[in-house]
């Protein structure tokens, strides 16, 4: 991997493609200090890339971080909060990776706060479900309506076409080593990066042309 590309998240459902050159895109003022140069690359809440040489980061302190991949190279990270999940920011990388030539797209689920912890206004859970769906009601420990996080997303990569593989199922307010904004008024955010591992073609021996 040459660069890590991330976005300035606004809990949309922007998908913004990348890939080399980084002419045009703002490169972090520590880049130097790290292993690899970071890069913004504008404004939005979900990255796809078929470029192997790169990696895609999203940060979340509560909110869906969803990694996607491809036999054929093509991946994404989607950052998505309640709002990116009701306008379609899953449904939207998952397309646009298809335009880029994946075919069975799978994907995975990075930690998130789970109904649990996470009280929902009644009207904004109407609205969340009407979009994705009624699996997204649930309830907090206490017996309060509730977003089941988890199920919404399970839904929306369900209905986008997309096979779900076992991801984290840490819920990120009440389990240990995770920020949770909402849970503990955390600043600080934790980072999915997803690249594509697709192996170099085999090559072959002399003798067996």
């Amino acid at each position: 991997m040459g660069e890590v590309h991330w976005l300035e998240q606004i809990h949309g459902a922007s998908v913004v493609t990348v890939g080399r050159p980084t002419v045009g895109r703002e490169v972090g003022s520590d880049a130097g200090e790290r292993d690899l140069p970071v890069v913004r690359s504008g404004r939005g809440d979900g990255l796809v890339s078929a470029d192997l040489s790169i990696a895609l980061a999203v940060l979340t302190a509560d909110c869906a971080s969803i990694a996607l991949g491809s036999s054929e190279g093509v991946f994404g990270a989607v950052h998505a909060g309640w709002r990116g999940l009701s306008a379609g920011v899953v449904s939207r990388a998952v397309a646009r990776m298809r335009e880029l030539g994946a075919g069975d797209v799978v994907g995975a689920l990075g930690p998130c706060i789970h109904a649990e912890c996470y009280e929902f206004s009644e009207p904004d859970l109407d609205v969340v479900c009407a979009a994705v769906g009624e699996t997204a009601r649930g309830r907090t420990a206490d017996g309060h309506p509730a977003l089941d996080m988890p199920a919404a997303v399970s839904s929306v990569l369900a209905d986008s076409g997309v096979r779900e593989m076992v991801g984290t199922d840490d819920c990120t307010a009440c389990a240990r080593g995770y920020f949770s904004h909402r849970g503990r008024g955390d600043t600080g955010r934790q980072a999915l990066v997803v690249w594509s591992a697709r192996p170099a073609p085999a090559r072959t021996a002399p003798g067996d042309r």
